[in-house]
């Protein structure tokens, strides 16, 4: 059944790659485009099915040499190996034909909010930030402040970060939920360890088409960048805060000089977070889920724990401790997000052989 629907895929690649340097194909771009994001979706199935078949070949060939005593032995090694790689490459191939997350290529929105813990929870949603910021960079990804509320002390009660570029919602989407961090505040004078927290929100991008939003159920104000302020404070006021009266929801943007560059942010900031508990709700798990999401703030409820003195980064979920806290907050999280990803690709294979 597997290798039936494998050996579909491979003709459909070769269909494909026909298709593309075909005049009508070429010639018309909506098609063009089409057919070339269907060819980029399968490819690495087909590679990874391609270099199965070849193992294959070379296991039947090895347990022919097996009949040879001169070089049974080596065979035999060798054949231990190859039967190794043809599991892990099924394991793979199992994963690859798994539905795919329709967000993973989306652009995002990251809320960092300050939880329990004063100034401190403060500084250290502000590590978060650049800690983001930094892990962004190193993918090439465009990043944009949103709106932020900074304190005196170099820290924030709360930010808002857009990140543009592809496969971004991907890389970012185990990072909701609680972080807490367990250190010294440089304003301890008995070298206490405190335990503080910020809670995390990742949200793909909503487009237009995904939510429509009635004017009349939006209230618009607007206010100087600088600071807090009411409606039309100046003609130089920029800021905007649009309210979602059914829902509640407030959003705000001073990211920019232009109003209207700033209420078309705002917008689409709206529509995300919007969308988001509208796909909650459906799911019928709205009040869970939002605090499996982002949690209360509250140091018990953690995703991960930042813990200094030790120099160690552990994600609870999959009880992966790492030293390297440095490195972490500099935006290294390469080996954190792809333990992740492995341990939910393990579940995702898990619940689907069960429900077969």
């Amino acid at each position: 059944m597997l290798i039936n629907k494998l050996e579909s895929i491979e003709k459909r690649n070769t269909e494909l790659e026909n298709l593309l340097s075909s005049p009508d194909v070429t010639s018309n771009k909506e098609r063009y485009q089409a057919l070339s994001k269907e060819l980029s979706d399968i490819k690495i199935i087909v590679y990874k099915f391609r270099e199965y078949k070849k193992t294959k070949s070379e296991m039947d060939n090895l347990k022919a040499m097996t009949r040879d005593k001169e070089v049974r032995e080596m065979a035999e090694t060798e054949l231990k190996e190859h039967e190794k790689k043809e599991r892990s490459l099924l394991t793979e191939l199992e994963y690859l034909l798994l539905p795919k997350d329709p967000n993973d290529e989306r652009d995002i929105f990251i809320e960092i909010r300050a939880g329990t813990g004063g100034e401190e929870a403060a500084l250290f949603a502000g590590q978060l930030l650049r800690m983001y910021l930094r892990f962004a960079e190193r993918k090439d990804f465009k990043t944009e402040i949103i709106t932020d509320n900074p304190t005196g002390l170099g820290g924030y009660k709360e930010a808002v970060i857009s990140v543009h570029g592809k496969g971004a919602y991907g890389f970012f989407k185990y990072e909701s939920g609680t972080h807490r961090v367990q250190r010294v505040p440089a304003t301890e004078a008995s070298g206490r360890v405190h335990t503080s927290a910020a809670t995390v929100a990742v949200m793909p991008e909503a487009e237009e088409i995904d939510l429509q939003i009635d004017e009349k159920d939006l209230r618009v104000d607007t206010f100087r960048s600088g600071g807090a302020g009411g409606q039309n404070v100046n003609k130089v006021s920029s800021a905007i805060r649009i309210t979602h009266i059914p829902t509640n929801t407030v959003v705000v943007c001073q990211d920019e000089r232009s109003q209207h560059q700033n209420r078309a942010k705002a917008m689409n900031l709206l529509r995300s977070r919007l969308l988001d508990e509208k796909k909650i709700k459906q799911k019928g798990e709205m009040d869970e889920l939002r605090r499996i999401q982002i949690g209360s703030g509250d140091r018990s409820e953690k995703i991960r724990t930042y813990n200094f003195p030790q120099n160690r980064v552990t994600d609870h979920r999959i009880g992966l401790s790492l030293y390297k806290i440095d490195t972490i907050m500099d935006g290294d999280l390469d080996e954190m997000v792809e333990a992740l990803a492995s341990a939910d690709k393990a579940a995702k294979l898990a619940r689907s052989k069960h429900a077969k």
